[in-house]
């Protein structure tokens, strides 16, 4: 029997043949449209002379409008899903708080600092601009692929909760300490150094999770108060459960679109940013699959560890580089492609958890 809880889930990639009969056209051939929509964005960008300076000058303080808006779209039936009450249980997982704010504050930033020189050692520009993109924990788009993948709702809004306290808090500190301190200290050369404050770290904190995280805890409040949980749940939730997808592809379309002609200009400079990229992912987003395991979570959290782990805010990336260096700036580039690299890689990632869910759970204690 499909309970509430599985009704009201976006359905992930398919796990056998009659999931497959009973998905829409959309979540059947999800990795199909994301492939689609990024190949759409880049073509607009790469065609229609001046777009991308169009869709630039929409912006607020910096961040832009079109991506806000998709972002935005994307989250918010998502975290009108989380069960706002069960919090408490996700607060009191030490091991999954723990294992998070280290892997996320500690092991991330590391392993990209160390794989931007190791892979561009000549490439100063490049570098500086993958630094950056590991010190900007994931806060959006993380929310998604952790519902595709069935991972813990309740989990991934406090792990994004506690990343973008501490994005405000740590950015500008661990962007001085990597950019800066440390190549000094290893004898690496001349340092970096960021020009971004406090206040536009958190007005993107503010943008990006706080309005739709307070849209979704008052639709949660307010829908069960009216409906109840079980109408709630398998009346409304399925109705608004399809723009989460359709959020997610707008997004998609506008980021390339506004990056397009570089990316698609630059093929040899954006391949050899891409590969530390590839392998950064695959370090941290196994390697904390298998940690979570270790420690004994569930597979539910352990997704949701994985993937909280190795996204990364690229909205909040680009912008600071495009900010301190200059949009035609190698930095900036940097940047941009981590979506690129990104955005399939965790689509591949999502298939790859659901395969393991079975044997995930099978191997579980009392299973």
């Amino acid at each position: 029997m499909t309970t509430a809880e599985e009704t009201t889930r976006p359905a992930g990639p398919p796990e056998g043949g009659g999931i497959v009969a009973r998905l829409s056209t959309l979540d059947r051939f999800l990795a199909v449209w994301i492939l689609l929509a990024m190949a759409v964005g880049l073509g607009l960008g790469r065609l229609i002379p001046g777009l991308n300076g169009i869709l630039s000058k929409v912006e607020v303080g910096g961040i832009s409008l079109p991506i806000a808006l998709g972002l935005l779209i994307m989250m918010y039936p998502v975290l009108a899903k989380v069960r706002y009450d069960r919090l408490d249980a996700v607060t009191g997982d030490r091991r999954l708080m723990a294992s998070s704010l280290v892997i996320n504050w500690i092991v991330g930033p590391a392993v990209m600092f160390a794989l931007a020189w190791i892979f561009l050692p000549d490439l100063p520009e490049y570098r500086t601009g993958l630094i950056i993109v590991g010190l900007a924990r994931c806060i959006a788009m993380v929310i998604i692929w952790n519902d595709l993948a069935c991972g813990d709702r309740e989990a991934a809004a406090v792990l994004v909760a506690l990343n973008s306290v501490f994005q405000v808090l740590a950015f500008g500190l661990l962007g001085w300490f990597y950019l800066d301190l440390l190549p000094g200290w290893l004898g690496l050369g001349d340092g970096a150094a960021l020009d971004i404050s406090m206040w536009e770290i958190a007005a993107n904190v503010v943008i990006f999770l706080g309005i739709p995280l307070a849209a979704g805890y008052l639709t949660r409040r307010l829908g069960e108060r009216k409906m109840g949980r079980t109408a709630y749940e398998q009346k409304f939730l399925p109705r608004i459960g399809p723009w989460a997808l359709y959020g997610l592809l707008f997004t998609i379309v506008v980021l390339f679109a506004l990056q397009g002609k570089t990316i698609t200009s630059q093929p040899w400079d954006v391949a050899r940013i891409a590969l530390p990229l590839l392998v950064y992912f695959a370090l941290m987003w196994f390697g904390t699959f298998a940690l979570g395991k270790a420690i004994g979570l569930a597979y539910d959290r352990t997704a949701t560890l994985a993937f909280t782990a190795a996204g990364n805010n690229f909205e909040l990336a680009i912008a600071v580089a495009i900010a301190t260096f200059g949009v035609t700036s190698g930095q900036a580039l940097s940047g941009v492609v981590g979506p690129l690299i990104e955005v399939p890689v965790l689509v591949a990632l999502v298939y790859v958890s659901l395969a393991w869910r079975r044997k995930f759970t099978a191997a579980q204690p009392g299973s």
